[in-house]
């Protein structure tokens, strides 16, 4: 039987006083009535997107889950893409068993799943090809031509299968954030008239989806788009998102979130000015907060890629904090504009040490320096 119910800002609001209640010295989860409907959503978040499809790592996300859920976090983001369609089926289960034991309740979790990549379950035999004609083509849920380059769709009744999808694997009847994955890799198959068109078929679907009640709110998740100069193929740029949505849904359309690498390796979204807004030209983190766009940064620990140099610089601007991770995690969720930064871990230990993070206040000024530092 499915879980039902959804986030709310009641909920949200009482995990948040509960969890500061527990530690009186930890930092408050931030909440901004104008940004995802008022939820409280930490500053911290897990994402489920790493590992091998096995059971000996479902069996280790489950309890990084609970780990993370115990430590101050109720931001969960996931994909059918993800490990061969196991991590959504994962978080289900972690999450009921948290929700029977008393730890949380469904009001007071944030789920966050994605349609876009073409999944594939981890144990399909045979060829992809062939599943994707029984799976998509045949049953009428996508035509050949809206499967862009074989691996990536955004077909409206595509979309809305995957939700499906997603809440049944999940055992949920809502989920709260729900993106389009990465819709810029649509470029490299279609022109832009198309992509634009594509895009706007996907958001008119994704407003019905939230009147239905099966999702909250939406968003787009992106890799590159947003990191990009406007010359470059798959560049994306926000205004004319806001402007195909609003085109399709009016001003009281719900798309509330836009995702994007951020950390000290990849920092084009706080640096690269490359978002025309009116008559300025922002960088697409606060071009994002213009545009009313909360802002949810994805591989926040750089993926490994900071040099030796900003290590130091990270260690020298966070020294109360004792692991590289936690500096980094700090400094991605003290960049104004970040709502919640995504970090992934298998491995409960590390999760709670990761979100000890959350017992310092954000330092929006050394994250500030760090930033002018990586610039020079």
């Amino acid at each position: 039987m499915a879980l039902v119910g959804r986030a709310t800002v009641p909920g949200t609001q009482r995990y948040a006083e509960r969890w500061q209640a527990a530690d009186p010295n930890r930092a408050a989860m931030p909440s901004r009535p104008d940004l995802l409907g008022g939820l409280a959503i930490s500053s911290l978040g897990l994402g489920l997107a790493a590992g091998d499809p096995s059971d000996e790592i479902d069996a280790a996300y489950r309890a990084a889950i609970e780990s993370a859920v115990r430590s101050g976090c109720n931001h969960f983001d996931t994909a059918p893409s993800y490990r061969g369609q196991r991590s959504e089926a994962t978080l289900g289960r972690a999450l009921a068993n948290l929700f029977a034991a008393g730890v949380a309740q469904r009001d007071e979790i944030i789920v966050a799943s994605k349609a876009g990549f073409i999944p594939y379950p981890a144990d399909a035999p045979g060829d992809q090809r062939q599943a994707i004609y029984e799976n998509f083509i045949a049953p009428g849920i996508a035509e050949p031509d809206d499967l862009a380059g074989g691996i990536h769709c955004l077909a409206p009744d595509f979309v809305s299968h995957q939700i499906t999808w997603s809440l049944r694997t999940m055992g949920l009847r809502h989920i709260d954030l729900y993106y389009l994955q990465n819709p810029e890799t649509q470029l490299s198959f279609v022109d832009r008239t198309t992509f634009r068109r594509r895009l706007q078929l996907a958001f008119a679907r994704l407003e019905e989806e939230v009147a239905r009640g099966r999702i909250g709110c939406y968003g787009v998740a992106t890799w590159e788009g947003l990191r990009l100069s406007p010359v470059s193929d798959h560049y994306t740029s926000l205004e004319v998102i806001m402007r195909l949505v609003t085109e399709v849904a009016g001003a009281r359309h719900h798309l509330r979130v836009v995702q994007m690498p951020l950390s000290l390796a990849t920092l084009e979204a706080m640096t690269l000015r490359n978002q025309p807004i009116g008559k300025n030209l922002l960088a697409a983190l606060p071009a994002a907060g213009d545009l009313g766009l909360a802002v949810v940064a994805s591989a926040a620990l750089g993926q490994g890629q900071i040099s030796s140099r900003l290590v130091q610089a990270l260690g020298e601007a966070y020294g109360e904090l004792n692991t590289f991770s936690q500096r980094a995690l700090q400094f991605v969720r003290s960049l104004p504009g970040v709502a919640s930064a995504l970090f992934g871990s298998v491995d409960a230990a590390h999760v709670r040490e990761n979100l000890a993070v959350l017992a310092v206040p954000p330092d929006r000024q050394a994250a500030l320096r760090l930033v002018h530092m990586k610039g020079r």
